[in-house]
């Protein structure tokens, strides 16, 4: 099983991002797909969530900022952020989750700056 996060990098405030998270070696569309992050001397929060029927939930602060979405075909998991703010800077973590039976992967983080 891999998760491979990409998209990450320096943006200064007011900026966007996209993040990508392609996996390989799971059943991509029967998973519940997060974005969590975890900035230093923090611990990791859950940013977003997509259900494997594509609803979707966010953490407070990011909500009207932060869009998850999945796209089936390629097995990848989106985090687009918007208008990012100094306080979004983290590593951003991939996961994918499944109830029955239970597995739960991680990808390797990406990294987020936020700075001007």
């Amino acid at each position: 099983v891999q998760l491979v996060e990409s998209g990450g990098g320096l943006v200064q405030p007011g900026g966007s991002l996209r993040l990508s998270c392609a996996t390989s070696g799971i059943f991509f569309r029967i998973y519940a797909m997060g974005w969590y992050r975890q900035a230093p001397g923090k611990q990791r929060e859950l940013v977003a969530a997509i259900s494997s029927d594509g609803n979707t939930n966010y953490t407070d602060s990011v909500k009207g900022r932060f869009t998850i979405s999945r796209d089936n075909a390629k097995n990848t998991v989106y985090l687009q952020m918007n208008s990012l703010k100094p306080e979004d800077t983290a590593v951003y973590y991939c996961n994918a989750k499944r109830i029955s039976p239970p597995s739960n992967y991680w990808g390797q983080g990406t990294q987020v700056t936020v700075s001007s």
